[in-house]
């Protein structure tokens, strides 16, 4: 995918099996926020193919955009209405039935904490509480490709753990998961598999112990050693006492 002469996307092939949690990891610019607007069908690639659960995006885009829950870092959201008004015209634009979205939405909401706010309408929400909103509204139409773009942003500390788990229940039952996010001992501790974007290429893919042994790492080098020598970043200690003149 190329934006007049950018380059954005350049020969990216990956693959993420039922049952696994992928995380997208790359510096800003580095390609992310634009595989992710393919892979939903939000913005067609200039080459290429995207399938999910073997439907052909280009093919079929209505079939697989109902096999996709996603959640973008910034939930953008219809505020004049209630969640339940909101995951309501969500499951009509899904053919869903309305007592089915009902029920989805009580259990959903509710294990959220904010069934109470249910049928308030949403401009009044802080950032977290549509964040769960968003949350709740991917996982509506039990898709099996779950997308997720720094979904922990705004969430309390007990959601952000119900939210980890969450992850691995919902791989555990089959779907699988493409999560990206700049907390790197959130990755670290909710993905099996990662994959490393710079400058639109894919560097690297695999576990935390293969990707050390790419770059050479010692087993006690955590994610974001291994991620500043994949991607040749300078060191943050450095860079800190650059900025603070120090």
């Amino acid at each position: 995918k190329s934006y007049g002469d950018r380059l954005a996307l350049s020969g990216l092939d990956l693959q993420i099996a039922a049952g696994e949690v992928l995380a997208l990891l790359g510096p800003n610019g580095a390609g992310k926020s634009t595989a992710v607007r393919c892979i939903t069908g939000l913005q067609q690639p200039d080459s290429g193919s995207i399938r999910v659960d073997g439907v052909t995006l280009s093919e079929d885009p209505s079939r697989a955009r109902r096999l996709i829950g996603y959640v973008p870092e910034t939930a953008q959201l219809h505020e004049a209405l209630t969640p339940n008004e909101f995951l309501l015209l969500k499951g009509r634009l899904f053919d869903l039935e309305d007592d089915e979205v009902a029920k989805s939405a009580t259990r959903l909401l509710s294990g959220f904490g904010i069934g109470d706010r249910a049928d308030e309408p949403m401009a009044g929400f802080s950032k977290g509480m549509m964040q769960k909103v968003s949350l709740a509204s991917a996982l509506l139409t039990r898709p099996r490709l779950l997308i997720l773009d720094e979904p922990l942003s705004g969430l309390d500390v007990e959601t952000t753990l119900t939210v980890k788990e969450l992850l691995r229940e919902f791989a555990e039952n089959g779907g699988a998961v493409l999560y990206c996010s700049h907390i790197l001992d959130v990755v670290q501790t909710v993905a099996e598999t990662i994959a490393v974007l710079h400058h639109g290429k894919l560097l690297a893919k695999g576990s935390l112990e293969e990707l050390r042994t790419t770059v050479g790492a010692s087993g006690h080098d955590d994610l974001g050693s291994v991620f500043r020598q994949l991607t040749k970043a300078a060191d943050p200690a450095s860079t800190a006492r650059e900025i603070l003149g120090t």
